[in-house]
């Protein structure tokens, strides 16, 4: 008793090393707003630690009332402080709105349709590259135009460095590219498969996130260059079953409107927010874009003819109005030309109103479209001659396009083409007994040195089992380890699709 009356007097361990732990315990949380030099200790709550001293004895769940202090009971035992239940508050499970989980299934389109790209990019002869999901802000603002800028997720970094999530990726290319300077061996030709952000209204195809492959040549300042990435991309259509009949590419060059707004003498620098106005000429009513043309400088005469030729939707039209002598028309007629060489001109056409809404193209540009006109641009890309040098860099003819995931799984989705992706497995292995546990882990293994998939069964699972769960991995085989078979070197193999088996030595199994 005397010894029990003592150790109930002792103070406890914790209670010593408190003042000293109080000395080493860091910040478990720091608010943004506080400075770190200036961020306080925060309070730890009183039930996360109790003065008295527990036993570690199962005997301690189940003890009587009478242990709790009353009579009968050790006396000065401390009984336990109550730990009051916290209030768990349930967290929306959905991801953050315009973004995606991908789960296996979506995982699968996914990698299948990245796939596509990377193999067409590869038959085509360029090589990948990727940047910083987070880059410097300005690298955005500086020429990408207004509605870009607008949707940037950005923000500032705690060394006070002004960032953004990239909502694109050709500033981010033009940005290596001048890093690499001259070592760089022209022509560069790169591609890209990257996430990109946008904090834009969401449509079908349109989110705030999507990964987007873009394809991009570098030093060539021939119409061949623009000629070869539509090529590629009709290549990809083909690859994953879309017809012409399906999508078609409209085709046009800023020039067409730098020679139309020279003749009405509107100022140089006005171009890119004229072409920035015109790309929503089919988002909104025609009264708002010449009220918006207006609103730049551009006169009511200009705001006309500018509009007469934006309608135009054949090159001989084009011709009687701007004359053949301008060098958009010759760009135009030689890219059409090599449409034809290169066996896809069924799939182009003029569209004179295609301008892209990012102020940096400066000649041939185009864009995918779905011939139904239920999506929104599948893809689209342009000449940007002059983009290095708004970063600094000396100038480089260079063209490329954008090609987003979101758009043309809504299209595959429309044409019924979606591929049945199901997850599949060349080996299920399973053990008999438990003790052959070790022994099904070999046999996995040989087989994964050998190359082949394997699922490996971890737990002791009854045989019916075992075959509902090589149905849905779609397993090729089923492999058992039996006891008197281990014991002869050999495992018992059953191929699931025509039902035969038989015994194989370990040696043996491939």
């Amino acid at each position: 008793m005397a010894a029990a009356a003592a150790a109930a007097a002792k103070p406890s361990s914790f209670l010593i090393l408190r003042p000293r732990l109080n000395q080493f315990l860091k910040p478990l949380f720091v608010s943004s707003s506080v400075p770190l030099g200036r961020a306080r200790l925060l309070p730890i709550p009183t039930p996360l630690f109790s003065t008295t001293p527990r036993t570690h004895s199962s005997v301690a769940f189940a003890r009587s009332p009478s242990d709790n202090g009353g009579g009968g009971g050790r006396s000065g035992a401390l009984a336990p402080e109550p730990v009051a239940a916290e209030e768990v508050q349930k967290i929306d499970v959905n991801p953050p709105k315009g973004t995606r989980d991908f789960p296996p299934e979506e995982m699968r389109l996914r990698n299948w349709l990245f796939r596509n790209f990377r193999e067409v990019s590869g038959l085509f002869g360029f090589e990948e590259v990727d940047f910083p999901v987070l880059e410097s802000e300005a690298l955005f603002v500086r020429k990408a135009g207004e509605e870009i800028r607008d949707q940037l997720y950005c923000f500032e970094d705690r060394g006070n460095r002004r960032v953004a999530l990239r909502p694109e990726l050709t500033p981010s290319l033009a940005r290596l590219v001048i890093q690499k300077g001259k070592s760089l061996s022209l022509p560069v030709k790169w591609f890209a498969v990257g996430q990109c952000w946008r904090y834009e209204r969401m449509t079908r195809g349109r989110r705030r996130e999507h990964y987007q492959w873009n394809m991009d040549i570098i030093g060539v300042p021939e119409v061949t260059a623009e000629a070869e990435l539509i090529s590629s991309i009709v290549t990809f259509f083909k690859r994953i079953g879309i017809t012409a009949s399906d999508v078609g590419f409209k085709v046009s060059s800023r020039k067409v409107l730098q020679e139309v707004l020279s003749r009405n003498s509107i100022r140089e620098e006005l171009f890119g927010k004229v072409c920035i106005i015109i790309d929503k000429i089919e988002k909104i009513p025609l009264d708002d874009i010449k009220k918006e043309l207006k609103s730049v400088g551009v006169s009511t005469e200009a705001v006309e003819q500018l509009l007469q030729v934006l309608s135009i939707k054949s090159l001989t039209e084009l011709e009687e109005i701007v004359g053949d002598a301008g060098e958009s028309v010759a760009e135009l007629k030689q890219l059409f030309s090599l449409a034809d060489k290169f066996g896809y001109s069924e799939w182009i056409q003029f569209d004179a109103s295609i301008v892209r809404g990012l102020a940096y193209y400066t000649g041939i540009v185009f864009e995918g479209f779905d011939r139904e006109g239920k999506l929104r641009a599948i893809c689209g890309g342009g000449r940007y001659d002059r983009l290095l040098s708004t970063f600094g860099g000396d100038d480089i003819p260079a063209c490329g396009f954008g090609f987003g995931d979101a758009v043309v799984v809504e299209l595959l989705k429309e044409k019924g083409l979606l591929p049945e992706l199901s997850l599949q497995v060349d080996n299920i292995v399973c053990a008999l007994d438990h003790d052959l546990q070790g022994a099904a882990a070999t046999v996995a293994s040989i087989l994964r040195d050998k190359g082949q998939s394997v699922d490996l069964v971890l737990e002791n699972k009854p045989l019916k089992w075992v075959f509902k769960r090589a149905a849905r991995i779609n397993a090729d085989r089923l492999i058992l380890v039996g006891s008197s078979e281990w014991q002869r070197g050999m495992v018992g193999v059953k191929i699931l699709s025509t039902g035969e088996q038989r015994e194989i030595k370990l040696d043996e199994l491939e």
